[in-house]
């Protein structure tokens, strides 16, 4: 890696394991933790699904979009929500002093991870399935992320030792 980046951003789907690796790895290379999806519910007072039932899933997205385009930090380890990846000028930002990791988790484990897919206050089309999620969102991880992570048979420290490696 020639690129010398203050932040290391954690993108993929839901139950990928954004904030757990997140968290390990914030310990093991001795930086701060952001999760953006609790910085939209603090900054709301509300859960994601709250919005997302009340007002849509577009403003959710609008008001992750303004979350991230505000955050303004080095030297953490931030775990996106999975919907980060919409917005190219917040991911234009994040990258502009980070380092984009795409944690790749394949369907069969995502399903097998989520069971609450209807009410976890995800930034999707009602109609929408996990699969459909799956292939929209995919394009935009592999399109942003710097490094891809295949998280397949990998413990949550293995993630996080090869996401070192990388960096």
């Amino acid at each position: 890696m020639h690129k010398n980046p203050s932040n290391i951003i954690l993108i993929g789907m839901p139950g990928s394991g954004k904030s757990t690796v997140g968290i390990i790895l914030a310990k093991l290379t001795s930086q701060d933790f952001v999760d953006t999806d609790v910085l939209i519910q603090t900054s709301r007072g509300r859960t994601l699904q709250d919005i997302v039932d009340t007002e849509g899933y577009m403003v959710l997205r609008e008001i992750e979009e303004r979350i991230l385009l505000k955050l303004d930090c080095f030297n953490h380890v931030i775990a996106t929500g999975g919907s980060a990846v919409y917005s190219h000028a917040a991911m234009t930002h994040l990258k502009s002093n980070g380092v984009v990791v795409f944690l790749n988790v394949e369907l069969p484990v995502l399903e097998s991870r989520i069971h609450n897919f209807a009410t976890r206050g995800l930034a999707k089309r009602p109609d929408q399935s996990i699969e459909d999620l799956f292939e929209e969102r995919f394009v935009l991880y592999t399109k942003y992320a710097d490094v891809t992570i295949e998280c397949k048979d990998f413990t949550q420290e293995e993630v996080c030792e090869e996401i070192i490696a990388f960096i």
